[in-house]
């Protein structure tokens, strides 16, 4: 039986289940079925960074005018926080059930509900991001093909392609992890490719620096599109992990399966950038650089990336759905997420604001996942992995109060296009939202239950 009191009706039986059918939602996983390992977990990490949006980032680092030296530094720094996903991962084999579902234990049953609300709404702008790279890469690939793609063409590859993402989400945790641990080998080869085209063409040009406030919007920017951002998502994927694996392992594979493959192609997207500053998104400038024989089979396993991509996004988010209580199956989850995926889709597509929209919406998510994610991974030392979520509270004030401290500091300090904190205009404009957002929150939390063990 479901360790977790009014959840959804869930299979309870402890037989084997299909190997790429799920059957569980946000239930506990009986350590019978935890078949996961920590060499698959951390390929599947390698996987899901292996994508075009990694590269995206990069180039990003470029256009808010960082640079070379500083857009390193920013990649270094952002990308070191996937040791905060590691931690994250620990819940998992601990608690054996969903991010969201262990966020009971830190936050209360209904304390959680509204940052659950803030996840999916996260994890619906990943799914819009890729969905976008999904139409622009699609109809380019028509370009090269002659056909000219019109609005009603583009349309139509919004809605193939909404269907198409939402079929491995819909099979499962044991499909997305197998399919994520077979591409790794293709995804890295097509990027050592394009590494060595972008290098074959790119003369080292160190340039002007930026100020101080740019270069910490940059560091801003690539935690969250690094490890900070993925925290939310670490337990969905570990909790399939037997409950005595070992801590350091898991830490190390997410950490380095993660980091590393971050690194590299944000680097390459910042080699990009000096090759073709003029792109507005992922895919416009690169007929301009790349020769022809590239692009196809390119364009061919940037669709595949995305559609893999966003099944991590989709499968969290409906997991996320049933955490904060809605009565819905996982696959029924899936569809409500492609559907309002593929109309906010259509909104961005026809914006031809893609690098602002990603920009900002990237930096307004640390606004709640970095508070979120340095009192989740306190609670989990704090507890020592001991859960008892049957028991979770209505409100868990502690949590609750550390999470909005949290929140209003990262605001504070936030510098986007379209709000600047407070304490950013002070610092002429310096970012400071991750680090404040971190400490304040996950400082909050542990002094107001570290010598109050009642409150575990």
């Amino acid at each position: 039986m479901s360790v977790i009191d009014g959840d959804p009706p869930v299979t309870t039986t402890t037989q084997p289940v299909p190997r790429l059918v799920e059957q569980r939602g946000i239930d506990h996983i009986p350590e019978a079925e935890r078949t996961g390992t920590v060499r698959r977990l951390g390929f599947m990490w390698s996987g899901v960074i292996l994508n075009v949006q990694v590269v995206v980032y990069g180039t990003l680092l470029v256009a808010i005018g960082l640079n070379l030296w500083q857009a390193l530094a920013a990649v270094a720094i952002g990308t070191a926080t996937w040791v905060l996903t590691g931690l994250a991962s620990l819940p998992g084999p601990a608690a054996g059930t969903t991010t969201f579902a262990v966020s009971r234990a830190a936050f209360g049953r209904n304390g959680m509900r509204p940052i659950a609300f803030c996840n999916w709404i996260m994890q619906i702008g990943y799914e819009v991001l890729d969905l976008v790279i999904l139409v622009l890469a699609g109809s380019a690939l028509l370009d090269l093909a002659g056909v000219h793609t019109s609005t009603g063409l583009k349309v139509a590859l919004l809605v193939v392609f909404s269907i198409a993402q939402s079929l491995l989400p819909s099979l499962g945790h044991a499909a997305i992890t197998r399919v994520l641990n077979l591409l790794v080998v293709p995804f890295a080869a097509l990027f050592l490719v394009m590494a060595w085209l972008t290098a074959d063409k790119w003369h080292v040009a160190v340039g002007h620096p930026a100020g101080w406030a740019a270069f910490l919007g940059g560091v801003a920017l690539a935690s969250s599109a690094s490890g900070l951002g993925w925290t939310p998502n670490a337990t969905d994927y570990s909790r399939y992990l037997p409950s005595r694996t070992s801590r350091r392992g898991i830490v190390a594979a997410v950490t380095l399966g993660g980091a590393i493959p971050q690194a590299l192609l944000m680097v390459l997207g910042i080699g990009v950038a000096m090759l073709t500053q003029d792109a507005t998104d992922p895919i416009s400038g690169l007929p301009s650089v790349y020769p022809g024989w590239f692009l196809a089979p390119y364009l061919v396993l940037v669709i595949a990336q995305m559609i893999s991509l966003n099944a991590i996004d989709l499968y969290s988010s409906g997991v996320t759905l049933q955490a904060i209580g809605l009565r819905i199956g996982r696959w029924q989850a899936v569809v409500l997420d492609g559907v309002i995926c593929a109309i906010i889709g259509a909104i961005v597509v026809f914006s031809a604001n893609f690098n602002t929209f990603v920009s900002n919406f990237l930096l307004f998510m640390i606004v709640w996942f970095a508070p979120w994610a340095a009192i989740y991974i306190v609670d989990y030392l704090l507890r020592r992995g001991r859960y008892r979520l049957e028991s979770a509270r209505g409100w868990h004030l502690p949590g609750v109060l550390a999470q909005a401290a949290g929140m209003i500091a990262a605001l504070l300090c936030i510098e986007t296009t379209v709000f600047t904190g407070p304490i950013a205009k002070l610092c002429g404009g310096a970012d400071l939202s991750v680090p404040a957002g971190l400490l304040v929150g996950g400082l909050t939390y542990y002094l107001a239950v570290s010598t109050r063990k009642d409150e575990l």
